[in-house]
């Protein structure tokens, strides 16, 4: 028996001597090879690159992306009010009702009869339902403002309410826009909306009804700025506002990952991606909040691009008005917020589908549209905003314009 064991013993190690023989003369033999015929050795190497990138673009990106719409879709339901909504009785004959922590006041039943003109001189903000608001999400209601009506008041009689507002007929609600501040008039604007619509095509200029111009020149009088134009009957571009920005650095660097990037703000046309807009998001390449961005939507080389319009945080604030981003384009803050309020609220709709290289996988930054075989234009649902990048800064023009 022990002797049976001990010729097993012998016959495994003779195996395992023999497999590393030929486990080292494969080796060798390879090495050899290999010496002999370098560009054996440069086709393996790029296959193996090849399908690391392979990997890498088809699973490790995606998988990456999608925990990063996890993340933001998390921290969008963190930011969601409460929302309260209070059903008041219709008073009764001699019923008194009093403001929480005002001294207790008897009201006058004659000053029912006046209640509405009364409600009419106060400057009151009262919201709608949610649910005349299909289109808003409950984070996207406006904070609520409180405001003082122009007499004071220790008690005020109920207010009447109309009964069954969620089963009425829902009206054409439209959110109005944030009031304009004096909007700049001088040569600058002037140049700005001329080299503007020098460059926009009728298809363009039909639909699409906000039109942001961006320019990430370094120098000169229109440099990082964005100027927001509105669009009126007769195709006449109304500026509205007119704020400081900040472009792509414009070399090359390091992400806090260690990829290797080049910090340019590309130049083209661009449309809003209606899916991708968020109030709080975080960029994973450069480990940086991104709030009120509003991403492009760009696709090049089969992936959508971290291109986006978003509030500078941090100490980048105080850098808006130069080159200080890593392609994307900051704001002021509240110049930020109101842009993405304002263009949620009011410019949802049909656009036209930039044009598509299959052999690229790449979409058109050029302005060109995709259109049928008989030659109208392939819509689709979006932001009827515009952005145009260019790297201009209009001394020469502003110089000329008056």
């Amino acid at each position: 028996m022990n002797f049976a064991r001990f010729a097993l013993g012998v016959m495994s190690a003779l195996r395992l001597l023999a497999l590393s023989y030929l486990a080292a003369a494969s080796v060798f033999t390879m090495t050899g090879v290999l010496q002999a015929r370098p560009e054996l050795w440069r086709g393996l190497a790029a296959g193996a690159q090849g399908l690391s990138d392979r990997v890498a673009r088809e699973m490790l990106n995606p998988a990456l992306e999608s925990l990063c719409r996890h993340d933001v879709a998390l921290l969008d339901s963190l930011d969601r009010p409460a929302v309260v909504r209070l059903a008041i009785a219709p008073m009764a004959p001699g019923e008194e009702r009093l403001l929480v922590g005002k001294s207790p006041e008897t009201v006058d039943p004659r000053a029912l009869e006046t209640v509405d003109a009364r409600l009419a001189e106060a400057e009151i903000l009262v919201f709608p339902l949610i649910e005349i608001l299909p289109d808003l999400p409950a984070e996207e209601l406006p904070a609520p403002k409180l405001v003082t009506p122009r007499a004071p008041r220790a008690s005020a009689p109920d207010i009447r309410i109309a009964k069954n507002t969620a089963r009425q007929a829902k009206p054409a609600w439209r959110i109005p826009e944030p009031p304009l501040p004096e909007a700049p008039v001088g040569n600058r604007a002037m140049a700005a909306n001329l080299r503007l619509k020098a460059g926009l095509t009728q298809e363009m200029l039909s639909n699409f009804d906000l039109f942001l111009y961006v320019s990430k020149a370094e120098h000169g009088p229109l440099a990082q700025r964005m100027y927001v134009f509105r669009k009126s009957p007769g195709d006449t571009l109304n500026l509205a506002y007119d704020w400081a920005a900040s472009t792509g650095r414009e070399k090359g660097e390091f992400s806090p990952r260690g990829r290797p990037s080049f910090t340019a703000t590309p130049q083209g046309y661009y449309q809003l991606d209606p899916a991708r807009m968020y109030r709080r998001y975080r960029s994973y390449s450069w480990d940086k909040p991104m709030p009120n961005a509003m991403f492009f939507n760009w696709e090049r080389q089969g992936l959508n691009t971290g291109l986006a319009i978003h509030a500078a945080h941090g100490q980048n604030i105080a850098k808006v008005g130069q080159r200080n981003s890593a392609g994307c384009i900051h704001l002021a803050p509240e110049n930020a917020e109101t842009l993405q309020d304002m263009i949620r609220a009011n410019y949802r709709g049909p656009v036209p589908r930039f044009a598509y290289n299959a052999a690229t996988r790449t979409m058109s930054n050029r302005g060109a549209f995709m259109h049928d075989r008989e030659g109208r234009l392939k819509m689709t649902d979006g932001y009827r905003v515009l952005v145009y990048i260019e790297n201009y800064g209009g001394r020469d023009m502003v110089a000329a314009v008056f």
